[in-house]
């Protein structure tokens, strides 16, 4: 099997290490060159800088880890000619082109996998099936928390040219901190309607936001907020949630699940093993991906996932601006 890879950032070569290591050799890098990583240890494989003289090559699988804003740009000439696709999150910055890409997937006869990886983390896992064996109850309340200081993402590179801050490049909190909103979904179900707040200390000169507050309301009538930012010192990512018979709480930082259920009155924990790195999701994702290549298995996180996510989003983007409630299913405009 033949990969290319589209974008050579920090996710796209962690996605080259992780290929190395489970044993692809038949690797092929699309690059601009505009990026801020160095060239070392790249010079083993062939490299296009052209995308139609990239895909001539007829890769297999395609891997798109460049800036969200030109990920369909590669997506759809990929699908058409009949690649598997892993696309980074969020798969773009609009809705725009995501129907042609689905039609081209549809067409091209690849599946597409969506670079959410909490959905292989050890623990949300085991809150998914604590939650479908009730045993919370029902679920009523979620807290999410999510934040990072932006400037000590990349310490090579100034933080201000990277796609995370760059509205050109499909940058700001809420896209680029968009994985609660899709695990939100995949531990709660559907996602009716958004509001929230966000907003631009001033601290980090960016054009676009680096902290939200999104409310949520499920389709289960459970109800929810979730807190993004790009200033916390230190990181924090917590995730908690109130059942009818008891709540569920994790921390990121110590990767255990807490349990409490009103039957017995106390808590349990499921504690994370003590050997997990945060590499140990890409490497469960890239697994994954191979499995969906060589085996036609169905992707944990579709494209339909993938779009429904990057809705949800800018519903949440388009509430700060327009302040007002937002069925994403119904009024989600475009936001660019």
């Amino acid at each position: 099997m033949k990969f290319l890879i589209a974008g050579l950032g920090s996710i796209g070569k962690r996605h080259l290490h992780n290929l190395l290591e489970l044993g692809e050799r038949d690797i092929l890098l699309y690059r601009t060159h505009k990026g801020a990583l160095g060239e070392d240890n790249l010079e083993d494989f062939p490299v296009e800088t052209e995308l139609h003289t990239a895909l001539a090559h007829k890769p297999d699988a395609v891997i798109i880890s460049n800036p969200t804003s030109l990920h369909l740009d590669v997506a759809i000439p990929a699908a058409e000619a009949g690649c598997h696709i892993l696309l980074e999150k969020p798969i773009s910055h609009s809705m725009d082109q995501t129907e042609e890409l689905q039609t081209a997937v549809h067409n091209g006869g690849g599946q597409v996998l969506v670079g959410y990886q909490f959905r292989f983390h050890p623990s949300l896992q085991i809150i998914r099936k604590l939650l479908s064996s009730n045993a919370i109850g029902q679920p009523l309340s979620v807290q999410a928390h999510w934040g990072e200081y932006l400037p000590g993402w990349h310490p090579w590179e100034d933080y201000r040219k990277g796609y995370s801050a760059r509205k050109d490049l499909g940058g700001g909190v809420i896209l680029t901190l968009s994985h609660p909103i899709d695990y939100l979904r995949w531990l709660l179900g559907k996602i009716n309607l958004i509001w929230s707040f966000a907003g631009r200390s001033g601290e980090f000169e960016l054009d676009v936001e680096d902290n939200a507050v999104i409310g949520l309301e499920f389709d289960s009538n459970a109800i929810g907020s979730l807190h993004l930012n790009y200033n916390q010192q230190p990181p924090v990512h917590r995730l908690e949630i109130v059942g009818s018979q008891g709540t569920i709480r994790w921390e990121y930082s110590d990767g255990s699940v807490m349990l409490y259920q009103a039957k017995s009155n106390e808590w349990e924990t499921f504690p994370l093993r003590s050997n997990f790195v945060r590499n140990d999701m890409f490497r469960k994702e890239m697994a994954h991906f191979l499995d969906i290549v060589h085996n036609n298995v169905i992707p944990l996180c579709s494209l339909k996932d993938g779009i429904e996510c990057l809705r949800l989003a800018l519903a949440a983007l388009q509430s700060a601006e327009t302040g007002q409630l937002i069925n994403p299913q119904i009024n989600c405009n475009q936001i660019n």
